[in-house]
């Protein structure tokens, strides 16, 4: 169902009539285009208010009834108010049905919490786009575009070109660009423990290697962290007020340390007999 809004030629211009149109709860703005000249209009602003926040507003052939005739137009430009909810101008285009029209039209994802990367890995949707810019005669433009995330996983993206267009739209695009629409970002805490696991289970396979190596590694950073070492710390220094370290705890308790600790323990030695004086 096409929408249909209300206006007026506008006869006065320039800043001072617009300034008093505002005052008196209108809008002013203009209509040009097409094969004709432009006109300058003047609207209701309650109801383009209103109007203005129906997505479809912004990506449909709308109907502009003026002065007892209607014309197809498009919303092309709006300037708000910068810290009002008030519309100081707009601007809206002529259209043809025998001409394409290029156009910004909004982007819906589906499926997302249905995907192997949400409902098995743990991982966050991350919506790089929210509209698309298509060309296309103005019958066969879409309200909407819908992207299906349903079959990502984490660590994959699905790009413009993967996504399934209404008939008679295409992509305004570049011959070899082709940006990202949406991604799989990795879960912080459940992604990281699910490629450990993984990695054990490969054991021997180069893969698996691979990821049990950065689990380990992990966890050594960790370790090294809680016991306040950094990066431009000697490995015998430490933070103040730092809590004792679970291989602390262990030594404390009878335990044995393990190999890495052992490690860290005699470079730790190393550090501090080099700083000793001969």
């Amino acid at each position: 169902m096409a929408i249909e809004i209300s206006a007026r030629k506008r006869e006065a211009q320039g800043t001072g009539a617009s300034r008093r149109l505002r005052r008196l709860g209108k809008v002013p703005g203009i209509i040009y285009g097409g094969d004709k000249d432009a006109i300058t209009i003047e609207l209701d602003h309650k109801d383009l208010y209103q109007s203005l926040r129906n997505e479809k507003f912004h990506a449909s052939i709308l109907t502009l009834a003026l002065d007892g005739t209607k014309e197809q137009v498009l919303l092309r430009a709006v300037n708000m108010h910068p810290f009002k909810a008030q519309v100081q101008h707009i601007d809206f285009q002529r259209v043809s049905k025998d001409k394409k029209i290029h156009m910004k039209v909004p982007l819906h994802f589906a499926n997302a919490d249905k995907s192997p990367g949400v409902k098995e890995q743990g991982g966050v949707v991350n919506h790089v786009l929210n509209e698309l810019d298509v060309v296309c005669f103005p019958d066969d433009l879409p309200e909407y575009i819908e992207v299906d995330l349903g079959n990502l996983a984490v660590g994959h993206s699905m790009h413009v070109r993967e996504v399934a267009l209404p008939k008679g739209v295409e992509l305004a695009l570049h011959k070899d660009e082709n940006p990202v629409v949406g991604r799989r970002a990795e879960g912080r805490r459940s992604s990281r423990r699910g490629r450990c696991r993984q990695g054990r289970r490969e054991g021997a396979g180069s893969q698996g290697r691979r990821e049990a190596g950065r689990c380990r590694q992990g966890r050594e950073e960790r370790e090294e962290v809680s016991l306040g070492h950094t990066p431009h710390r000697r490995a015998g220094q430490s933070r103040p007020g730092v809590r004792a370290h679970a291989a602390q705890r262990r030594l404390l308790a009878g335990g044995a340390l393990r190999a890495s600790e052992r490690r860290r323990a005699a470079q730790g030695r190393q550090v501090q007999g080099a700083g000793r004086a001969p």
